[in-house]
């Protein structure tokens, strides 16, 4: 009885809510009265108050970092390399211990059962001091040193790739806008253009099909427009996912495309990169590694030497003073060396595995010399290129701008024709496109060739 009670009293329940929800629904989507004010989107408003986010390209570059996976996984490594440098220099360093311990031993007619006890009741607590010598811990610190300067150069590797995206993304924004900014242009000359063929066609200076014509282009100047507003939206939802944890899209850029960024010389970039490039430092890194992994394996041959020095008890009383007043303090030290006579060629095996692996370091290591030299001269190339046909496409659409209204008077004084102030505009639109472009790949290109410098790596 009380369970079907309960389940009236649920269902009555999940009806209030249901109608009091669809009541709300319905008055949010029915129409305000006359004279009321708009409804108003609390979360737009929201974001409204909230004031922009002013982004450079370094705070996008940091924030980048911060957010990709990617990235800080290959930190993490770098990290617990540098812990494994310091756990193998600590291995070098003397160690202090304290050892405790109690030993009882069965009595047989008065005689010690065992005979490695010394006594019935034994009690030992002893500090040691420790420290060992041999090549091989020597060299295993020294590869560790190196594994640790690999990780960090394969970090910068890894960063590489996303400055990269992040330096593309960040000015496909900026010229999103500016496309958006001139297709907005492009729409109002279409305008503009399709009211000026009506006029014409009333006071009969034109024909009707030139006012066709007009209204075609007006609307193709509107998809455009449309296309630029979805252009400009993807582009920056793509940068948000790429440099928020949380999804933000209020922002703005702080940097111009446009403006003024020189391209070192040649001289200078072969320079920089042979000092800090990161796939050169790595290549070099792994050579040292697998360098001191020949002398470890090589080490197996040489005898070690430890040293071992204790203070403490080891007495039948654990105490100070035995029965007899005398001290059991005491102290006592040893040294070990161990020679190494027959192991069945393993160190001989290790010894070649090892040097294997340094002769495919250093043929990776040259091969990372060409390469650097190769990418250096066709990404100056490009940059190079890229920073020439900018002024280019900068030229081209002022050009296009003077000719659009040149080929416009002309038309409304009756010397040219319609075809000619719709390939104008064309024209116009074109070379715009193709302005923003080009400063967008002379952005990325300049970061290629900074990136494979190190600039824009070291996070």
């Amino acid at each position: 009885m009380n369970l079907r009670r309960i389940l009236v009293y649920s269902r009555g329940l999940v009806a209030a809510l249901f109608l009091t929800y669809a009541g709300m629904v319905a008055a949010q989507e029915s129409p305000a009265p006359p004279g009321a004010p708009p409804a108003r989107d609390t979360h737009q408003g929201a974001a409204a108050a909230s004031p922009a986010i002013r982004l450079t390209l370094e705070d996008a570059l940091a924030r980048a970092r911060k957010n990709s996976t990617q990235f800080q996984s290959a930190q993490t490594d770098a990290a617990m390399a540098r812990q494994d440098r310091y756990q193998a220099g600590a291995a070098l360093l003397p160690t202090v211990t304290y050892n405790n311990q109690a030993i009882f031993t069965q009595l047989r007619e008065g005689n010690v059962t065992f005979i490695a006890n010394n006594a019935a009741h034994e009690y030992v607590s002893l500090a040691n001091v420790h420290e060992s010598i041999d090549l091989v811990s020597i060299s295993a610190y020294r590869r560790v040193t190196a594994a640790s300067a690999l990780a960090k150069a394969r970090a910068e590797i890894a960063s590489r790739g996303l400055v990269v995206t992040v330096v593309q993304s960040y000015y496909a924004v900026s010229a999103a806008q500016l496309k958006l900014e001139a297709a907005k242009k492009n729409g109002d000359e279409g305008d503009r253009f399709l009211k000026l063929t009506q006029d014409l066609e009333k006071g009969g200076e034109v024909a009707h099909s030139d006012v066709i014509k007009a209204e075609l282009q007006m609307q193709e100047r509107r998809r455009q427009l449309l296309e630029a507003q979805l252009g400009l939206l993807n582009a920056r939802l793509d940068f948000a996912v790429l440099i928020f944890p949380d999804f933000n899209d209020n922002f703005e850029l702080a940097e111009d495309l446009h403006a003024s960024v020189p391209l070192p010389t040649l001289a200078e970039v072969q320079q920089r990169a042979a000092r800090d490039n990161p796939d050169l430092r790595a290549a070099l890194a792994a050579v040292q590694q697998a360098g001191h992994d020949v002398t470890g394996a090589r080490g197996g041959y040489l005898p070690s030497l430890s040293f071992d020095y204790w203070y403490g008890i080891d007495a039948p009383q654990f105490a100070v003073n035995g029965p007899n007043g005398v001290s059991n303090l005491g102290t006592s030290a040893a040294a070990t060396v161990n020679i190494p006579i027959w192991n069945w060629g393993a160190t001989q095996s290790r010894i070649k595995q090892a040097e294997l692996r340094r002769t495919q370091a250093q043929r990776e290591l040259s091969l990372a010399q060409r390469k650097l030299l190769a990418e250096i001269k066709s990404l100056y190339a490009e940059a190079d290129t890229a920073l020439s046909e900018l002024s280019g496409l900068g030229r081209s659409a002022e050009l296009s701008a003077e000719s659009l209204r040149l080929t416009t008077l002309r038309y409304k004084g009756g010397e040219a024709t319609v075809l000619e102030v719709v390939d104008a505009q064309t024209t116009f639109a074109q070379a715009n496109t193709a302005y923003q472009d080009g400063a967008v790949r002379y952005r990325v290109a300049l970061a290629n060739l900074q990136t494979l410098t190190g600039v824009l790596t070291t996070p």
